[in-house]
This record gives structure tokens, sequence and C-alpha cells, in this order.
């Protein structure tokens, strides 16, 4: 059996003789000279033993063997073609696919502009956008499924580089303007009817951490009295005398948030710090380095 010796170089030269009919019209295609194409086409056939071309009164006419070799040299260019223009894409913004991780709050600061922005300016670039619970962000991009995501600390970081960018007030809010009159304690949010929202995660929760971190050390049991998987289920209990809850400041001043409700801080303030993830030593690419820039400048101007 011949051993396979056939170059690209060689099938672009036969394509090319093959689409204008002689040497010199398909050098001129190419950008080469006249000989280094003949002797390309040439090479072919002496490995094979097979003429490739026989002449005709103008031009080159293909012989059975070109004919058979034809439409397998146009696959093996077209492919070759299609992963160099694949990859040049994915080094560049003409195309690609850019994946991040968004968490879940991510419209309570604007964020939901960040899609619409990105494809109106890149839209030849797919987007992979995950919204979920920092926790879920995090596993994520450590694990490599996604390039980078933004999420609320504390997370565990090994294998991330972490890169704090804002950080939001996180409140106490009630229906009861009484249990607002004075900012708060952990032991005041343990006397509480407390209604959570995250229940998937649970404590795992990055803003339950934090809480559960503060209860441990001062003896507070934070056990809810209900459990919600979003925030706007818990601020509709919260709204009909159900409870109490807490939210980030930004929660508090959207649209979504009940006017019968009332919020004051904690006497200790409690902070959701916001910060942009990725895999330690890796190199973004440009689709989900550009993203992560509009993210970052979102949440700054926010």
């Amino acid at each position: 059996m011949v051993a396979s010796n056939l170059t690209l170089n060689q099938l672009r030269a036969f394509l090319a003789v093959a689409d204008v009919g002689t040497f010199t019209a398909a050098a001129s295609a190419l950008g080469m000279s006249q000989p280094s194409v003949s002797e390309l086409v040439k090479r072919i056939e002496h490995l094979y033993g097979v003429r490739l071309f026989t002449r005709g009164p103008r031009k080159l006419a293909l012989t059975s063997a070109g004919e058979e070799l034809l439409p397998f040299a146009r696959e093996a260019v077209t492919a070759v073609d299609g992963a160099d223009a694949a990859l040049r894409s994915s080094t560049s913004l003409l195309g690609g696919v850019a994946t991040f991780g968004l968490l879940r709050n991510a419209n309570f600061y604007f964020l939901s502009q960040l899609l619409e922005t990105f494809h109106e300016r890149y839209p030849r670039v797919r987007l992979r956008i995950i919204g979920q619970n920092s926790v879920e962000v995090a596993d994520a991009v450590a694990a490599g499924d996604l390039e980078a995501g933004l999420v609320v600390l504390p997370i565990e970081n090994e294998g991330l580089t972490v890169t704090p960018l804002m950080r939001d007030e996180v409140v106490f809010a009630s229906a009861d303007p009484a249990k607002t009159a004075k900012p708060v304690t952990i032991a005041d949010l343990g006397a509480t009817d407390l209604v959570l929202y995250d229940a998937h995660y649970g404590w795992r929760d990055p803003t339950r951490r934090q809480l559960a971190s503060r209860a441990q050390v001062e003896g507070v049991d934070l056990t809810p009295t209900l459990e919600v998987e979003h925030v706007e289920s818990a601020l509709s209990i919260v709204a009909r005398g159900g409870g109490d809850t807490i939210v980030s400041r930004a929660v508090a001043a959207s649209r979504v948030f009940p006017e019968n409700l009332h919020t004051v801080g904690f006497a200790e303030p409690l902070w959701d710090v916001i910060a942009m993830v990725q895999r330690r030593d890796t190199v973004l690419s440009p689709a989900t380095r550009e993203i992560a820039r509009l993210a970052r400048r979102m949440l700054l101007e926010h």
C-alpha cells in the first residue's frame, strides 16, 4: 500500500488547474510561478503513477483519474479552509462563541443590557450566557465549562483568579416599619420569621454564607421559616406579612420591590461583593474578554 504524501499545496494546485484549464492561468490565480504549479501536479501523478490531465483543443481536460480525485480534493481543501476560518474567528471578534456566567440577580444591575449591547456591536459572535447562582458559576468556570463569569463572594476559589469589582449593601426588609426603625443585628434576624430565597443552593449561597458565619460566632439560629427559589417570590410573601427577608440595595431600588416594604441596614454592615472570576493562568478568547469588559463597565457605572 502506497503511503499518501499528498499535500494541501498539491491539491490546491490540482484544483486551480482543473478550474481554469491551464497551468499559466492556475499559477496566476494562486500567485505562484507556472513551473511551480506544474511541479506540484506532477508530484501527485508520480506518486500514484497516473495522469490527471490530458491536453484538449484549448484547455487541459481531466482524465478519469483526475475526475476521481476532484471531489475529494475539493472536500479536503474546503474542510481545511473551514477549520482555518473557525480558528481565526475564535481569535477575533468576527465569529466564534463567548461563554460567560452571570449571577442570578444580574438584571438588577442593568446587566440585561449586556447581551443586547454586545450583539449589536458583534453580530457574528454567538453568545452562551449562563445565569445561575454564584456557586454554580464559579464551579463552571473552574471546570472549564465557562471561560469567565460574575459572582458574589465568597466562593470556593481554588484554581480561579478573582477580581472584585463593586459591592452592594445587603439590607433587612419588612412590611412592619417598627422592625426597620434601627439597624438590625444577627440576633434580630434570628428572632424573626425569616423568608429566604435561592432555596436550591441553601446555605451554599454566598450571601447566606456570610450570615451563617456571623450567626455561628454569636450562637444564633437562622433557620428560615420559609424558603423559595426566587427573590420576587420572597418579596411577595413578605409584602403580605408572611415574614421578613434580606435583599441587596439594587433589588430594593428596583421595580419589583413592593411599595409597602421598608428596609434598614445591619448594625454591622453586610455587603455583597461582586467579582469577576476566570481560571488561573488562562487567556480569555477575544469575544469573552470583550463581554467581560462590557460587564465590568456596566457594573462600575451602576
